[in-house]
């Protein structure tokens, strides 16, 4: 890992959350992801399961957690599992945690090697009634791969068929989506990373350069920051590639005149940041791109007033599309009877701004959590309206993190620059 080793309370309190929510005589295991092949001999970069990070804090491969609070045995009431160290293998493939390595990360006392598991876990199932296992429920997952966790619960219910089984996943989607204040420590430092690169992108961008070298500043400013990287695919658009939503291939001239979106953000800790700004190529915006930005903004300041508890982002969605008809109105988007003929399932303004407004943000970009239920203190959302306009080539967004509190929010990103005569200044200089 690249970054310094973190609070291990963070991961000790999440734990302690979990466990909480468990039924009486009951054992949770989760697993971490697959090692995925590339070509050849070659394997993709691991990434490591998300609520075993979340729960652990431990980035390392074949590594699984197990929670059994009524174990007789206190000894075994939390087991961290990991690979044995091996010197061939540490010969080629690098080091592998030793037992205090990782009861520092994790805050867990007892370390058992994968290799010792099996006659262990099965005395622990025989004395519990009920299994969690895990799967991946974030509700905008796609993915159908038979991966490990679905693997394991297959296997899990051929073993012990009489057991109980439950999901954990379910438990987790509630606790993920609520941060703790240690999270958001860790959630401010990604945060500040992000700032500092987008200060300095601001000094480097001028008409001429190309999407891929800023995405090469990018990346140079997190690493040399102590992210392990950026926290997503960076997209990098200018003029009308804007409009691409999640425009990846950055290999396009930044030209003079055009605006340019740039959503980025660091990964420190495991933990994400995302932000979006659009700025002008040359340093000044033009009075049609000043009256679309500043009404992108609104939007974004009206997003943020009404974010607070109790709302459910389908409502909060709805009354920024009803404020974004108004302000399309404004500045000569929509007229009278677009806005009269509309469709209800297809509102007028949707031809502008067709994504949504906000979306959970932690160990993941796109984190686990409701959008029907209404919204707690401690959850974290984006903010992110936009403007993209096709008869003018313009495609505008904005985005900050907020931290929703007891009454309101708290904007983690206030102290990045926002507004046109901030980034004017910032790029003359």
């Amino acid at each position: 890992m690249k970054h310094l080793l973190l609070n291990a309370e963070i991961f000790i309190n999440n734990r302690r959350r979990f466990v909480e929510k468990m039924t009486d005589h009951s054992i949770a295991v989760f697993n971490s992801n697959d090692e995925l092949p590339t070509n050849g001999d070659q394997l993709h970069k691991f990434k490591q399961n998300s609520d075993l990070l979340w729960l652990t804090g431990i980035e390392q491969e074949d590594t699984m957690l197990i929670l059994f609070p009524n174990n007789p045995d206190p000894k075994f009431r939390e087991v961290l599992v990991l690979v044995r160290p091996n010197e061939l293998k540490e010969k080629w493939d690098g080091h592998r945690l030793r037992k205090r390595e990782a009861q520092a990360i994790s805050g867990i006392d007892t370390i058992v090697w994968l290799d010792s598991l099996d006659a262990m876990l099965q005395a622990w199932v025989h004395l519990a009634e009920t299994i969690y296992l895990n799967t991946n429920e974030n509700d905008r997952k796609s993915n159908y791969l038979p991966v490990r966790d679905y693997r394991y619960a297959e296997l899990m219910r051929t073993r012990y068929p009489l057991h109980q089984y439950k999901r954990s996943a379910v438990i987790l989607k509630e606790l993920r989506s609520v941060k703790t204040p240690l999270e958001i420590d860790v959630m401010q430092m990604a945060i500040d990373i992000t700032d500092n690169t987008f200060r300095r992108l601001l000094k480097f961008i001028r008409p001429g350069v190309m999407e891929y070298e800023i995405e090469a500043e990018i990346w140079h400013s997190f690493l040399s920051q102590r992210a392990s990287g950026p926290a997503y695919g960076s997209i990098i658009a200018s003029g009308n590639r804007a409009r691409v939503l999640h425009y990846i291939e950055n290999n396009q001239e930044c030209k003079d005149g055009e605006l340019l979106l740039m959503d980025f953000g660091a990964e420190y800790g495991n933990y994400c940041a995302d932000l979006t700004r659009t700025i002008p190529v040359n340093g000044k915006f033009s009075r049609r791109q000043k009256t679309v930005y500043n009404a992108c903004l609104h939007l974004h300041h009206y997003a943020a007033s009404i974010l607070k508890p109790g709302i459910s982002i389908i409502d909060y969605t709805k009354k920024v599309g009803d404020e974004a008809t108004v302000v399309f109105q404004k500045i000569g988007l929509l007229r009278k009877s677009d806005i009269k003929n509309e469709d209800p399932e297809n509102r007028a303004y949707a031809k502008y701004l067709y994504h949504g407004i906000s979306h959970h943000l932690g160990i993941d970009v796109h984190d686990v959590g409701t959008r029907t239920s209404p919204i707690k203190a401690g959850m974290v959302f984006t903010v992110e309206p936009g403007i993209y306009i096709e008869e003018e080539q313009m495609g505008i967004r904005i985005e900050n993190n907020f931290w929703i509190t007891r009454n309101g929010n708290k904007d983690l990103m206030k102290n990045i620059p926002i507004t046109v005569e901030e980034i004017e200044a910032m790029m003359k200089k």
